[in-house]
């Protein structure tokens, strides 16, 4: 190849990666704003990868995540694509609707309430 020939296309595309569509952030954001309204939450990480897309919960800033929301495309006909996971990384929630999914926080805010 000379220098004045065009280089040729490589067929390499980039990987899709998945993400959180509106009406799912809106969901996630509602309850996430119940609990840093309560004092309780205060930061969170959006993390959008090839395999899943991932809604981290912190305390603070500088600890590891509280909770983990995960939406996961390839579990979707098997046990959901969405989970809430621990900061241990014990499965708490996991099915196909993530309004039910985030029904798991209902348990804190009613102990804040408390």
């Amino acid at each position: 190849m000379t220098p004045f020939e065009p280089a040729q296309q490589q067929s390499h595309r980039q990987p899709a990666v998945v993400a959180f569509n509106r009406g799912e952030l809106s969901k996630i954001l509602n309850v996430y704003g119940f609990f840093v309204a309560s004092g309780d939450w205060r930061d969170y990480a959006i993390d959008s990868l090839r395999d899943a897309a991932v809604f981290s919960i912190f305390r603070r800033t500088s600890e590891a995540p509280l909770y983990r929301i995960e939406k996961t495309p390839k579990l979707a006909k098997k046990q959901g694509a969405y989970s809430v996971i621990s900061m241990t990384g014990q499965v708490l929630k996991r099915g196909h609707d993530l309004e039910q999914v985030l029904r798991y926080f209902d348990r804190q805010k009613l102990k804040l309430a408390n």
